[in-house]
């Protein structure tokens, strides 16, 4: 049994994120009883049978009486209403996290709302797949993934202790930042990525050759590049609104260079035009290697 223990964990949404961490908390010994807290009964029914949480409830306030971990896996955009719901019965000494990959709104809207004595911890796994619910949960989700902490003036240290120490038991390495850097950081490693992948598939889908349907010619290419349009659209559109000023400006500098990429190809620039396609491929090979990539421009 770990030293680090929860006589009850609630893990509100039990989906990719929420059950995955489940997982870990039963697998690892971490906590004694986990109840599932959810919309969809289907859904919570699902964990159960999988031995994912040992009850659940859709009463957001009954599920987290007594529990001494709550874990906040929701869409970011309803977080607040979520802890709201909670707070009455969160008991003092009790830590609340998250796992929302945006972290500036959601303190801003939360923190308010914890009780005094509930300890605060946010937080954001960087891991993930397309699928989502319980089914799709797996305890080797985080392992060798990152996850940033974002502790705020307010925050316990003996609770933000507890919550490092539970990811890096779940297989991540723990990074601890300011809230800001992380939203930027996050714009543009994974929520402009989605972005595009959406768009792509739109543009695509909408397109006409002589009355043929061009998506329908997708290879393995195309459908390895638009993976994470299968994504949640309901999580997507809420963490556009959640970071909004940080998307806003990645998607400003990904026009710039696609603009770019325009003249380049419209001007015959061809030598250019490889030049910009190798500093791409000597970031992404470096990506995949482990190694920083370099910073220099075409």
């Amino acid at each position: 049994m770990s030293s680090l223990h929860f006589k009850k964990a609630a893990i509100i949404g039990v989906g990719l994120i929420g059950g995955s961490l489940a997982m870990v908390l039963r697998g690892k010994g971490i906590a004694s009883e986990i109840v599932g807290i959810g919309r969809g009964i289907a859904n919570l029914e699902t964990a159960k049978r999988l031995g994912i949480v040992d009850s659940f409830t859709t009463d957001v306030a009954e599920g987290v009486r007594d529990a001494d971990l709550v874990v906040v896996a929701v869409p970011v955009l309803k977080m607040a209403g979520t802890i709201r719901q909670a707070a009455p019965n969160l008991k003092p000494g009790c830590i609340v996290t998250d796992v929302g990959s945006v972290k500036g709104s959601v303190i801003e809207a939360v923190e308010p709302l914890i009780p005094k004595g509930v300890h605060f911890v946010p937080g954001h796994p960087i891991a993930g797949t397309e699928n989502s619910g319980a089914e799709a949960a797996f305890a080797e989700l985080y392992i060798e993934r990152k996850c940033i902490l974002t502790p705020t003036p307010f925050t316990d240290a003996g609770a933000l202790r507890a919550v490092k120490a539970m990811w890096e038991a779940a297989g991540s390495t723990v990074v601890v930042m300011e809230a800001p850097v992380h939203d930027i950081i996050l714009a543009a490693v994974s929520h402009l990525p989605h972005m595009i992948a959406y768009t792509l598939v739109n543009t695509v889908a909408d397109m006409d050759a002589s009355g043929e349907d061009v998506i329908s010619y997708s290879a393995g290419g195309f459908k390895d590049f638009t993976r994470i349009a299968s994504s949640s659209p309901e999580m997507w559109s809420d963490i556009c609104a959640m970071n909004k000023g940080p998307l806003i400006h990645t998607i400003d500098a990904f026009q710039k260079r696609l603009e770019k990429l325009k003249g380049l190809i419209e001007n015959e620039s061809y030598p250019e035009l490889k030049r910009e396609f190798e500093r791409a491929k000597g970031a992404r090979d470096s990506l995949i290697k482990g190694r920083k990539p370099s910073k220099e421009s075409a």
